[in-house]
C-alpha cells in the first residue's frame, strides 16, 4: 500500500507542476492579467504543494522516518486544492469534465490517507 500511495503522490505532484507549465507556456493563464498577485500566489502554492507530494511520495516509498508525515502533509494539501481550488473554480465555471476529475482526485487522495492511517499493515506506522 505504501508504494502504491508513493507512486500516487510522485504522479499528482509531477501532473500540478507539468499542468501548470503548459498552461505557463502557452500564455493560458488569463488571471496573470486580471489578478496578477492572487494567481501569483496561488501558482506559488500549486508549486509548494507539488515539490511536498515528490519529497512525501520518495520518503513513503524509501520508508524513511519522516516519510509518513511528509506525505501526509503533501496530501492535505492536496485535498485543500482540490475542494477548495480545483472544484470551486470549475465548479464556478460549470465545467463537468473538470469537476469530474476534481472529485475523483478528491475521493483518491482521502481513500489513500485512510488506508495509510488504519490499515491493518500499520499497526508500527507511528513508530
Amino acid at each position: 500500500m505504501r508504494t502504491a500511495a508513493g507512486v500516487y503522490a510522485i504522479c499528482i505532484g509531477v501532473a500540478m507542476m507539468g499542468m501548470w507549465s503548459v498552461f505557463l507556456a502557452t500564455d493560458n493563464v488569463p488571471e496573470l492579467e486580471e489578478t496578477p498577485v492572487m494567481i501569483s500566489f496561488h501558482m506559488a502554492a500549486e508549486f509548494l504543494t507539488a515539490i511536498a507530494l515528490l519529497i512525501g511520495g520518495f520518503g513513503l516509498i524509501t520508508t524513511r522516518s519522516w516519510g509518513l508525515r511528509m506525505y501526509l502533509i503533501a496530501m492535505g494539501m492536496v485535498l485543500y486544492s482540490t475542494i477548495s481550488e480545483g472544484l470551486g473554480y470549475y465548479g464556478e465555471m460549470g465545467d463537468v469534465s473538470m469537476i469530474v476529475l476534481f472529485t475523483t482526485l478528491t475521493l483518491v487522495t482521502a481513500a489513500f490517507i485512510t488506508m495509510l492511517l488504519y490499515g491493518k499493515e500499520n499497526s508500527s506506522i507511528y513508530r
